[in-house]
């Protein structure tokens, strides 16, 4: 005897979790505090990963300028915020050690194991891309608004881009497209590596919930997402020096935003 199928069985499947969280943008203040409370665990560990982290910045941008590169260097401090999330894993492992009652240490910090194996390192290979396509990106758009012209160097590029209608339309194209590629980084990144850490998962279903994440918690994740904008503003207006701590911060707090999402 045949059987049927009745359609409204179709509707009483479970539907897939929701993604909206219905956090206030204040809990983002609330992720902060918590990753202040992990700095101050054995605050060593946090704090000689955020100078190790200061000194390849700076190793980095010594080498642009050796090399004549100085050209690419705003779009490698914005590309720096790209790969962020990537760097920070040691951090994350250290917030989940406090949490799990595990013993802290820096080489834990440093040889991290995450529960996704090869796929975090896959995922930092496509950020990694994702920042040499900005990189390129931003030669495009000066070659586009200047031509050939040779940068002028760090000296007379205020001049150039403030006084100049060109060079106030370059500004103006170059931060579009500079917050296109910030915001998608953000999304993808911003939970895929502490889920690829804590998770035996796949690189784009991390990513891909990340996305989700986000954008189902706009008004909570434009909050976080200002608060690390202003951190980093204040990292570059002291020469960098203060990634020493914010850096670790801003590591142990997103933690806690992926520990809020998940």
């Amino acid at each position: 005897m045949a059987t049927t199928t009745n359609p409204s069985n179709a509707l009483q499947q479970p539907l897939a979790p929701s993604r909206r969280r219905g956090l206030a943008p204040g809990a983002a203040f609330g992720w902060l505090a918590a990753g202040w409370r992990d700095l101050l665990v054995s605050p060593a560990t946090s704090l000689v990963y955020g100078l190790v982290v200061f000194a390849i910045s700076v190793v980095v941008i010594w080498s642009l300028f050796a090399l004549g590169l100085d050209y690419i260097l705003f779009p490698a401090l914005a590309g720096f915020m790209v790969v962020g999330p990537l760097v920070a894993i040691g951090l994350y492992a250290k917030s989940r050690d406090i949490a799990q009652g595990r013993p802290v240490s820096l080489a834990r910090m440093i040889f991290v194991k995450a529960r996704s194996g090869a796929q975090v390192w896959f995922t930092g290979a496509i950020l990694c891309l994702l920042m040499l396509v900005w990189m390129r990106a931003a030669v495009i758009i000066y070659a586009l608004f200047f031509g050939l012209r040779p940068f002028p160097g760090l000296d007379h590029v205020a001049t150039m881009l403030f006084t100049t209608p060109v060079g106030l339309a370059m500004l103006l194209v170059g931060t579009v497209v500079g917050a296109l590629f910030a915001a998608f980084s953000f999304a993808i990144s911003t939970f895929a590596i502490p889920m690829l850490l804590d998770e035996d998962t796949d690189a784009f279903t991390a990513m891909g919930t990340s996305i989700s994440l986000v954008w189902n918690n706009l008004p909570v994740m434009l909050t976080w997402g200002a608060i690390v904008l202003a951190l980093f503003a204040v990292c570059v207006a002291t020469g960098l020096i203060g990634l020493i701590v914010v850096f670790p911060l801003l590591g142990h707090a997103t933690w806690h935003s992926y520990e809020a999402m998940k």
